[in-house]
């Protein structure tokens, strides 16, 4: 997939949002969004691959790449046990007051930096990816307060490399992004039904033969091929829970249990039964 805008839900009032061992890794999900990430995992070995940068690492990854970055989720291809930790940040963190606050003037130099993303080593590497790991479980306002411990950590560390000589420059414009937007949000509430190409082409006022060249040009897929990849995901999470694989199927939109199959071993490299026994 060559670029995907990721619309962040975050719950109602908060400023950030964490993400726990979401388990990506037979899904190759390159996209951007306008929040701030600060990633950290935990592998034997694995590739990061954000803007223009691709790079290894070994044992883990501490990086924070800033807004609008297209970035791969660092997991893509790790067949190994590994631990991810995933902290958002809105996109106007840093604005009104808290631009002016002496106090934060390090992080906020740190959020300027992480246009060109940020990659930690060493110490610091180590003892904020710990915290990190653990800040899930603090109460909501003691999250805020260690999440800003943590950048301020961070700001003050010279533990750190520039992966890019100049800040990234995002080159899908808002229009593109609203439209991706829109085409998003209707496959999350039409999954489960048949999805012609011509209702899609024309919600976003294109023909059908335009839509098919914007969004093979966007997204390096069919919008076919889009689609079956998010039903796969649903249909993972179902057969996680108590569905067997003939309901999984019709509920993820598929009409055909030959063709679910042959579309799940594609995506994820194993059969829905050897997928759910595991």
């Amino acid at each position: 997939m060559k670029i995907v805008f990721e619309d962040i839900k975050r719950l109602a009032g908060s400023s950030f949002r964490i993400l726990v061992n979401p388990k990506l890794n037979h899904f190759y999900y390159w996209h951007f969004h306008p929040e701030f990430e600060l990633t950290f995992i935990v592998a034997p070995k694995g590739t990061r691959r954000v803007g223009n940068h691709v790079g290894n690492f070994e044992g883990s990854d501490l990086v924070f790449i800033g807004s609008n970055i297209p970035h791969l989720n660092f997991d893509y291809g790790i067949k190994t046990e590994y631990e991810k930790v995933v902290l958002q940040i809105k996109e106007d963190f840093f604005k009104n007051d808290f631009v002016t606050t002496p106090e934060l003037a390090a992080i906020h130099q740190l959020f300027e930096q992480s246009k060109r993303v940020i990659c930690f080593n060493g110490i610091i590497k180590d003892k904020v990816g710990k915290k990190l790991q653990k800040i899930h479980l603090l109460p909501h306002f003691e999250q805020f307060i260690a999440v800003l411990s943590l950048f301020q950590m961070l700001a003050t560390s010279n533990e750190r490399t520039l992966l890019h000589d100049t800040p990234i420059e995002n080159l899908y414009n808002n229009k593109e992004q609203l439209r991706l937007k829109v085409v998003y949000q209707f496959i999350e509430n039409n999954y489960q039904r048949a999805i012609l190409v011509d209702e899609i082409a024309t919600l976003t006022h294109l023909s059908k033969a335009a839509f098919c060249r914007y969004f093979k040009k966007m997204t390096r897929l069919t919008f076919t091929e889009f689609l079956n990849q998010y039903r796969i995901e649903q249909a993972k999470i179902l057969l996680k829970s108590d569905k067997n694989v003939t309901e999984t199927c019709y509920e993820c939109g598929f009409e055909s249990l030959s063709y679910f199959n042959r579309i799940f071993k594609k995506v994820v490299g194993e059969n829905p039964i050897q997928f759910k026994r595991k």
